[in-house]
């Protein structure tokens, strides 16, 4: 038999919450099969079987927290043999055959009827969804299992629907009070709810986000770039581009190599605060945040002043697939010095982003919208704009080393060509 036991998952990792048991206790499974997914602060991980067997115990249930190295559930060696038990029954049977009578053991006692609350489906309910129920008032005997044996996992309380407590009857000791009037615009009857338990990803995206706001001396700036000059590359180039190297041409090569050109005329936003120590960073490793299903993730595209245009295109669409699939590796999202944020992408005309610690900028990008612009003092022309924002953090970010940094990237950006130059 063999110990199943949370992995060591990084440095900065000391322990995750069990997210879902991809197999049931007695399962056979083969070697390399996923056992269970693990959610960490920053990743959810799979465990696989280091060898075939059956499933034997599960130490550990859904929803709980546990340490690296902590043993969570056990393996029993082989193919399909289940624990061994059932080999040593008849040996069993064949020394009660020949026990002596005068040897018999005592009877067992007469078994006592159990308390309702010790019902079958109370007694296959995994702790976290007891704990899910009792937080709702769910009587876990109402809940319907999609489980082949009758177990109540935490999804089952999830999707029960309990908008409509059942009554408390009065004390037959009292008389029921004489009812009384509401109050003018209050409602007789409880209104509906659902609680829900922030996932620990979310939960760390909460704690890190108010931890940006209190640590950093955080400012914002804007600016507003035509996007005439880069929509009209890509409306010429973009069937070529795609001919030739099988990836879309979009906006965000675009703009991390704007970024990284600023960063180099700046280096001071391509650093971070290290106690009394300014640590200048002389690489360019861009976080693009991506929205998935558990959060906002910040993977990182590494070295991305030595790639081009198809590099960071492709690099960027494999960083969002598995954001998107929950394949994201540790080493995906760790060392960024800048992040480039496009809320853009979901209509947000203009907004002010948060550090990403210990980061001190991001840069925001927003919604393409026609806008009129004053061409010269005569003549106003329709032009594809968008409003651009830069957080920084002012402990060693001046105002006007941030204003000429994003000036700087409105400039690459309506003359794309020089990107070929500064990128």
């Amino acid at each position: 038999m063999s110990e199943i036991k949370v992995p060591a998952m990084g440095e900065s990792i000391t322990e995750g919450t069990v997210s879902r048991w991809m197999v049931k206790e007695g399962d056979t499974v083969n070697q390399g099969d996923v056992l269970l997914e693990l959610e960490t602060d920053k990743v959810n991980i799979e465990i696989s079987a280091e060898e075939s067997g059956v499933l034997e115990k599960i130490i550990r249930q859904e929803g709980e927290t546990v340490e690296i190295g902590e043993t969570i559930g056990t393996l029993s060696a082989g193919s399909g043999g289940g624990s061994g038990a059932p080999a040593s029954e008849p040996a069993a049977e064949e020394k009660k055959a020949v026990t002596p009578a005068s040897e018999a053991p005592t009877p067992p006692p007469a078994p006592v009827a159990a308390a309702p609350e010790s019902s079958d489906s109370a007694k296959t309910a995994s702790p976290s969804a007891r704990k899910l129920a009792r937080e709702r008032g769910i009587e876990l005997d109402q809940v319907q299992s999609k489980d082949p044996i009758g177990r109540v996992y935490q999804d089952d309380v999830k999707s029960h629907n309990n908008q409509a407590p059942a009554p408390v009857a009065p004390p037959a000791s009292k008389a029921p009070a004489a009812p009384s009037a509401p109050a003018a615009g209050s409602s007789t009857y409880t209104k509906p709810v659902e609680r829900q338990r922030m996932s620990r990803r979310r939960a760390t995206i909460a704690k890190r986000l108010v931890e940006a706001q209190q640590t950093a001396a955080m400012l914002t700036t804007f600016n507003e770039v035509d996007m005439t000059a880069i929509m009209d590359v890509r409306k010429r180039r973009k069937d070529k581009f795609k001919e030739k190297h099988e990836i879309n041409l979009g906006f965000m090569s675009f703009f991390t190599k704007a970024v990284v050109g600023a960063l180099k005329k700046f280096p001071t936003i391509n650093a971070e605060i290290d106690g009394e120590d300014v640590v200048l960073k002389k690489y360019y490793d861009i976080g693009i945040a991506v929205s998935a299903k558990e959060g906002l993730v910040v993977p990182v595209v590494r070295d991305a002043d030595r790639l081009g245009f198809a590099e960071i295109e492709k690099s960027i669409a494999d960083l969002a697939s598995k954001a998107r699939s929950n394949t994201l590796a540790l080493s995906d999202l760790q060392g960024g010095t800048f992040t480039i944020t496009n809320g853009g992408t979901f209509g947000s005309l203009l907004s002010t982003p948060i550090l990403n610690t210990p980061q001190v900028g991001i840069l925001g990008m927003h919604k393409i919208q026609l806008r009129p612009v004053a061409i010269d003092a005569e003549r106003m022309e329709n032009r594809p704009m968008m409003y651009i924002a830069l957080s920084y953090d002012h402990r060693i970010i001046d105002g006007s080393e941030a204003v000429r940094f994003l000036v700087t990237v409105k400039e690459l950006l309506e003359d794309p060509e020089s990107l070929l130059i500064e990128g």
